[in-house]
């Protein structure tokens, strides 16, 4: 059994990784944001709804990882959010 150090000296590399990747991904959303208002992007209202909504539950998840002392395990209510998309 690790102790809660050793937690994060096992999983930090990986864990950074996965941070990077969703950062990266809110980085490409905002500038495909910025080319639309340029006028350089097209997207029909379906593709936008669909987008504004899983643009959301990244947000919410992001909100649920980050809490320090959640009421049930997070894993748990990332799965359950993620069902409703």
């Amino acid at each position: 059994m690790l102790t809660p150090p050793q937690v994060v000296e096992n999983y930090f590399l990986e864990s950074r990784h996965m941070l990077l990747e969703i950062a990266a991904a809110f980085d490409r959303y905002d500038a495909a944001v910025a080319r639309a208002a340029n006028g350089n992007a097209q997207a029909t209202e379906n593709e936008k709804n669909s987008g504004a909504k899983k643009l959301a539950v990244m947000r919410k998840a992001l909100e649920i990882v980050a809490q320090s002392h959640p009421a049930r395990e997070r894993t748990l209510a990332l799965l359950e959010l993620f069902a409703t998309v």
